[in-house]
């Protein structure tokens, strides 16, 4: 069975740090190009971060840039996302995604994980 599967999400007061996982099982997503995602009660899922397969290249949401950061180990075939300086805002399940295309934009992922919550409190 393929999947991605996080962790490291939790509740944190505002100003705090945590930091997500994904690691893949049932195939190898080392080559696939990774992102992060967020859905907040009441909106839409949005794009937060994504990073290339040679992690040479990142793009962020301007609303986390400067306090997320997004990386990989390719050898461990797992994600991470960095999350700094929360607020409350931040709050969500985040998921995160792969796909085989190289670009970086936000559409057009194939894989899914099913979210883990990160609740920021004020």
């Amino acid at each position: 069975q393929v999947r991605l599967v996080e962790s490291g999400g939790g509740l944190v007061q505002a100003g705090g740090s945590l930091r997500l996982s994904c690691a893949a099982s049932g195939r190898t997503f080392s080559s696939y190009t990774k992102a992060w995602f967020r859905q907040a009660p009441g909106k839409e899922r949005e794009f937060v971060a994504v990073i290339s397969r040679s992690a040479m290249n990142t793009y962020y949401a301007d609303s986390v840039k400067g306090r997320f950061t997004i990386s990989r180990d390719n050898a461990k075939d797992t994600l991470y996302l960095q999350m700094n300086s929360l607020k409350p805002e931040d709050t969500a399940v985040y998921y995160c995604a792969a796909k085989v295309t190289y670009d970086l934009g936000p559409v057009g992922y194939d894989y899914w994980g099913q979210g883990t919550q990160v609740t920021v409190s004020s």
